[in-house]
């Protein structure tokens, strides 16, 4: 199946080497150099990947992540020239899934694309097809996760989260464990990466979030009794 992505940067020259990788990549690959027209391009398209620049005019990358986040879980690349933390886990609090700094090798964002992609499509799966603990349910063939019955909406990072802990149940998961499971050894963000996506997750488990226990001063579990 062909994938399509939007590629929202304002700078001609870098947009056009993306868009060029990706294309030969077998991607589909449609632009916008600014905010509004990202918007527009948003709203007529099924997107299976966003690619956004925190500069740009019109609405900056921060404040369209942020819109998109509303009503959509696809995800989202942040690509910037900003390096201090405090950027990142911004970033990361309004929902993006990935974060480049610029400059970046094409080939390495390409590569990061499609493990994102992956991920979100369920295909990096375990030996188990399903978890099922009381009124959750998580179903790795159709990649849902139910909570009473109704799905619920989970970002490629809160999924990768929860399955983290659902297949160490019991098993106390340091913050630095799950920093580097989950977002990798060369990313070098703040720990407080973590307790947000924690945080969104329960937020969207509901009553399944009990399962979720923090461990002071250690970390986070899966617990089931």
């Amino acid at each position: 199946m062909v994938r399509k992505i939007l590629i929202v940067e304002d700078e001609d020259r870098l947009r056009e080497l993306v868009f060029l990788y990706f294309k030969k990549e077998g991607f589909s690959v449609i632009e916008a150099s600014n905010g509004r027209e990202a918007l527009d391009k948003i709203e007529a398209n099924k997107l299976d990947l966003i690619i956004l620049d925190v500069m740009i005019p019109e609405i900056d990358g921060f404040s369209l992540c942020k819109k998109i986040r509303k009503n959509s879980d696809v995800p989202i690349i942040i690509i910037t020239a900003k390096t201090e933390e405090e950027d990142k886990i911004l970033g990361f609090e309004l929902g993006a899934d990935e974060y480049v700094t610029k400059p970046f090798s094409p080939k390495v964002l390409v590569a990061r694309a499609k493990n994102l992609l992956k991920r979100a499509e369920g295909s990096v799966r375990g030996n188990v097809s399903k978890y099922e603990y009381e009124n959750l349910v998580i179903d790795y063939a159709s990649y849902e996760v139910k909570v009473n019955g109704k799905m619920i909406s989970l970002s490629p990072k809160e999924y990768d989260l929860l399955l983290l802990l659902v297949k160490n149940k019991n098993k106390v998961l340091t913050r630095e464990i799950i920093l580097d499971s989950i977002w990798g050894y060369d990313y070098f963000g703040d720990l407080r990466t973590v307790d947000t996506h924690i945080k969104k997750l329960r937020n969207k488990l509901g009553e399944s979030a009990k399962y979720i226990k923090t461990i002071i001063r250690a970390g986070y579990k899966f617990e089931v009794k």
